[in-house]
């Protein structure tokens, strides 16, 4: 059985899709079979693997108000190993859409447990706030990934997403835990790179992980070439970093 893992943030900007992209691909790399799912109505995910998001028939918004199955949304093999349920700007009008359904908080889960056995890993890419499609990510998930940027701010909002966890956890998906905190934009040169690490590792009691990912201009670019590092530049530090990443994800007990 998959194990489900939420990529979750709602601060904008922490390399939340990066990461959702770019900890698939790796993952897929080392030999597992991994679906990713783009619940992110900006699609950032779906172009950064490399599909056309204004050219899908169906994506992930047909799927959850019901005109479609599973089977016909998913885009298979977009790298090898790894498979994609894509979006696009369609999908900003599911919270309105699914406003009066019965159980709407676990249509996606619904859906996903049909082929949670076809896969080692599902990694869900959630959106950059907290709504009704970041709910369905969190009752389909075992477990939430956070990607936190190297900055001043880092712990500013971070309280509230830990609370939304819990709130799930508690209302919705009793199973549901912090799989880990992962530092992102991380730039050696600085200072405060180093401070914000040893402030959040003092004041933050959940797993980090060994891998940071550090601040790197391939990694920039990658998305914009529809290519996971590992297929852009797989000998950068910014796919050494997810693929060290990948390798604490996988080892981990599910």
């Amino acid at each position: 059985m998959g194990r489900i893992i939420a990529v979750a943030n709602q601060k904008g900007g922490v390399g939340k899709t990066t990461t959702a992209i770019n900890l698939s691909a790796c993952i897929a790399e080392l030999g597992k079979k991994v679906l990713a799912v783009d619940m992110d109505p900006q699609g950032n995910m779906t172009s950064g693997l490399g599909v056309d998001k204004h050219k899908i028939e169906n994506t992930v918004y047909d799927l959850l108000i019901g005109e479609c199955d599973l089977e016909d949304c998913v885009t298979k093999k977009v790298w090898e190993n790894l498979d994609l349920l894509p979006a696009n700007v369609d999908l900003s009008g599911a919270e309105i859409e699914l406003m009066d359904l019965e159980n709407r908080e676990f249509i996606l889960k619904e859906q996903i447990e049909e082929v949670r056995d076809q896969y080692d890993f599902i990694l869900i890419d959630c959106p950059p706030s907290l709504n009704i499609l970041t709910i369905n990510a969190m009752t389909t998930a075992d477990s939430v990934l956070v990607p936190i940027q190297c900055e001043y701010y880092a712990l500013e909002g971070l309280s509230q997403l830990i609370n939304t966890i819990e709130l799930v956890k508690n209302r919705l998906n009793d199973s549901l835990y912090i799989e880990g905190v992962v530092f992102t934009m991380y730039d050696a040169r600085t200072n405060l790179s180093l401070e914000v690490v040893e402030n959040v590792k003092a004041n933050l009691h959940q797993n980090i992980y060994k891998a940071i990912i550090p601040r790197n201009i391939r990694l920039a670019e990658s998305p914009s070439h529809g290519k996971p590092i590992t297929r852009y530049d797989k000998r950068c530090s910014g796919a050494e970093g997810y693929r060290n990443l990948a390798k604490e994800v996988v080892e981990a007990k599910g």
